[in-house]
């Protein structure tokens, strides 16, 4: 029997129309940021925050429909996190927060996401057991603790630097529709006149992303079922609204899938099918590979692809995909803020509209999430590079001339701009350093490798160190106080000289360094008050860096970040850290950690030279801060952490592709860190993505001791670690900074007591999951005293081996 489902949108549709997969929510000047923020302080209500959300809503939408695109996105917007809002969607919040029916739909929302302090953390009494068999949960039979405080695990969303809340499974859990957020939105939109595209992830994405918490065997996948009626109903109630597309995102059909998850597409779609609303599967981030002829073949009424990363896969795609479904094609960069090559996009989709008859879709290859909002107030920028850069709002203009010109439009002007500027680009003079590249030629094939195996290290090390069992520390930043924030923007705006700067700078590091001291820590750090950002701070001291005043785009919740560019060739013209590493070594007898970003996350979390090879780039950044490693070591400091939380996240979305970029990523690092002497201890940390998997490759970086997150996946890579024994040091996590709960002193204890059943404990360190920039002193020193409690716990009652 033939499978027949509804295109008569597509037919009805103008041959060419453009659109995009989603739009920055954070807003130009970060309104959802601070709004969310005063939200949390008790400033504002929800009420307040709402008609924030609202306003930025609409100036998107409108901004859309200005730059001429023929529908606008509904459903990308959210508080805090899109997966976070489908979760409320399908009903599906975990019961362990047992949430009361009294209880308004956002502060379920932000309890999720944040978690809440535990009382009893308050009177250090004991928490129920993180690892009891039933405290993930959801059938209701688990009472308030810590499983209620907890917020959800957060993880990377693909191979972002975006991350998203990991939804909960057991094999109790249920879904229905329980929220009216989506609906009220497209609402919104049609008010405002607006032709709406509703923006939806996928039920098999959404299973995937989840987690099976606790010790439950089960499969999340077995969950399907009873979630495709309400993805139906969902689907239902918005045709009814008058929605002319639904975009539902697939985009694990760009990862290798088990036969299971891709055996359960074609079911699963013809479910939803009967629906009746016009379905545009979108993928993005990866090629399809073998799932090409699926996604073809599903009975949707339209298929998005990512044109830039799978620009080799859109002739296949086009001949594959039946004449009467649309084909989107994502031809302009949504991760990247490089200027499109318009005449290179129109070579490419000409061809295209001819196959496909003259109908075809324009967009972006993915969400403009990734990328900062516009360019408009960026006058400072240097002249001869800002005209190779398009932002969020840019992109949407490349969009309509593409559009434009593909129907038949002359855009002359539009097109000699472009092509100016990628002439100056290709010409320019500041792209490439030819005595820096002699250098990286000429490094001899050793200089990844340290000098002595681990072993000899570690005794060396120890004899220097004299640390005890167990030994306490954070991972390096302190809070950005409101005096280091007005004195750095006091010296931006010259109100303040350097001489003065240093001195208010050097003022919070001694208080870090007092406060260090008398909570007990064993290894210290500065606290990185002079540092506006981990990757940022050093790019701006780096040749081949420009900057962005207003580009800030969304890590989690109102967290922001605004990524360095690498424009050319990377070079470090001088010592970056060495003189606030030494200043505050001279203010302890206590190690004090010389705090590095390491080479593969500052290239990770920067916006990237294409016109090179990736790993060339992070040469040269790995050679940059070898140089700062030896100056640092020649200045006495005895521990340097080389942070890369990033490694993780660079791992190509292809198993086949991870062994080439786990090689140069993992020798990047080994490079910066090489300069290290024996008696030097190299620390690096690694934090919120899934590692078990690549454990041999973090090992095979070598760093003398690893810190790395545990808390909030329930000390998951514990049980990773009964597989591969780590041979070097290690720190996990002892509790989540992400939340501002203060966690117990027997909740660390019982942590570190499962990771010594794993871990030789003379191996084990003691700290946080992640930096402290985001957390008040009150609740750091509060989290700090438990931990550095915990760790002298058990050094009384569990000698080292």
């Amino acid at each position: 029997m033939q499978t027949t489902f509804n295109t008569s949108a597509s037919s009805a549709a103008p041959a060419i129309l453009s659109h995009v997969p989603g739009y920055p929510r954070i807003g130009a000047a970060r309104e959802l940021k601070f709004a969310l923020e005063s939200h949390w302080r008790g400033e504002i209500d929800e009420t307040a925050l709402q008609a924030v959300g609202r306003q930025l809503r609409a100036r998107h939408w409108e901004e859309q429909q200005l730059a001429g695109l023929d529908l606008v996105s509904v459903g990308d917007f959210a508080y805090y996190d899109q997966v976070a809002s489908l979760i409320q969607l399908l009903g599906c919040e975990p019961a362990r927060y047992g949430f009361s029916p009294a209880q308004s739909e956002l502060s379920r929302y932000f309890r999720m996401a944040r978690g809440a302090s535990h009382p009893a953390a308050a009177h250090g009494t004991p928490a129920p057991p993180a690892n009891c068999e039933h405290s993930q949960c959801q059938h209701g039979r688990h009472d308030a603790g810590l499983a209620s405080s907890a917020a959800l695990e957060m993880s990377k969303w693909f191979d972002t630097n975006y991350h998203y809340l990991v939804p909960e499974f057991s094999e109790y859990t249920e879904f229905a529709l329980a929220s009216s957020r989506l609906f009220d939105e497209v609402a919104e939109a049609q008010a405002l006149g607006h032709s709406v595209k509703a923006v939806l992830l996928g039920p098999l994405s959404f299973l995937w992303l989840g987690k099976v918490r606790g010790e439950q065997h089960f499969e999340r996948l077995e969950l399907l079922e009873r979630l495709l009626p309400v993805y139906g109903a969902l689907l239902s109630r918005l045709k009814r609204q008058g929605v002319s597309w639904v975009q539902i995102d697939e985009p694990i059909l760009g990862l290798d899938l088990p036969p299971a998850w891709r055996n359960a597409f074609e079911t699963a779609y013809w479910q939803l099918n009967q629906a009746g609303a016009q379905l545009l599967l979108a993928t993005y981030f990866s090629p399809l590979e073998e799932n090409l002829s699926l996604a073809c073949r599903l009975p949707v009424a339209g298929l998005h692809v990512d044109g830039v990363r799978a620009a080799h896969e859109l002739t296949s795609i086009a001949d594959w995909l039946p004449l009467h479904k649309v084909l989107s094609v994502g031809i302009v960069d949504g991760r990247n803020i490089w200027r499109c090559d318009l005449d290179a996009a129109l070579a490419i989709l000409q061809p295209l509209l001819a196959k496909r008859q003259g109908k075809l879709w324009l967009s972006t290859s993915c969400s403009l999430l990734h990328v900062p909002y516009t360019l408009a107030a960026e006058h400072q920028l240097d002249p001869e590079v800002r005209p190779w850069l398009a932002f969020a709002h840019e992109k949407l203009a490349e969009l309509a001339v593409l559009k434009q010109a593909l129907q038949g439009a002359a855009y002359p002007a539009a097109l000699a701009t472009s092509r100016a500027a990628l002439a100056s680009r290709a010409h320019s003079l500041h792209l490439h350093r030819p005595d820096l590249r002699a250098r990286l030629a000429a490094l001899p094939a050793h200089a990844d490798q340290r000098q002595s195996p681990f072993a000899k290290r570690q005794q060396v090390q120890q004899a220097r160190l004299q640390l005890p069992a167990f030994p306490t520390t954070t991972i390096g930043s302190f809070q950005q106080t409101g005096a280091i924030r007005a004195a750095r923007a006091a010296f931006k705006r010259g109100e303040l000289d350097q001489a003065g700067y240093a001195e208010r700078m050097r003022a919070e590091i001694a208080d870090a360094v007092q406060r260090q001291e008398a909570l007990g820590l064993d290894v210290l750090v500065h606290g990185e008050a002079e540092r506006n950002d981990m990757v940022e701070y050093f790019g701006e001291q780096l040749e081949g860096f420009l900057f962005s005043r207003h580009g800030w785009v969304q890590s989690y919740g109102s967290r922001c970040v605004k990524p360095p560019i690498i424009y050319g060739d990377v070079r470090r013209p001088q010592a970056m850290t060495v003189d606030w590493s030494v200043y505050t070594q001279s203010l302890t007898d206590k190690p004090v950690k010389g705090m590095l970003t390491g080479p593969v996350t500052i290239l990770q979390w920067s916006f990237v030279r294409e016109d090179q090879p990736r790993q060339e780039t992070a040469r040269q950044l790995a050679l940059a801060i070898r140089d700062e490693v030896a100056d640092l070591q020649q200045a006495g400091i005895a521990i340097i952490q080389i942070d890369e939380p990033a490694v993780r996240e660079g791992l190509p979305l292809r198993r086949s592709r991870w062994d080439a970029y786990l090689d140069w990523a993992t020798r990047a690092f080994r490079i910066a860190a090489g300069a290290a002497s024996d008696a030097t201890q190299i620390h690096s940390h690694i934090c919120y993505a899934e590692f078990n998997e690549i454990l041999p490759q973090i090992a095979a970086m070598d760093a003398d001791v690893i810190t790395i997150e545990t808390s909030r996946s329930d000390a998951e890579l514990l049980q990773a670690l009964r597989r591969f024994p780590y041979p070097n040091e290690i720190g996990p996590g002892v509790y989540d900074i992400h939340s501002p709960r203060v966690p117990a002193q027997e909740e660390m204890v019982r942590l570190l007591q499962r990771a010594a059943t794993v871990v030789p404990a003379a191996h084990l360190w003691v700290n946080p999951d992640c930096g402290l920039k985001t957390r008040g002193w009150a609740e750091t020193e509060s989290a700090l005293r438990n931990m550095v409690a915990a760790a002298r716990q058990l050094r009384a009652g569990l000698a080292p081996a």
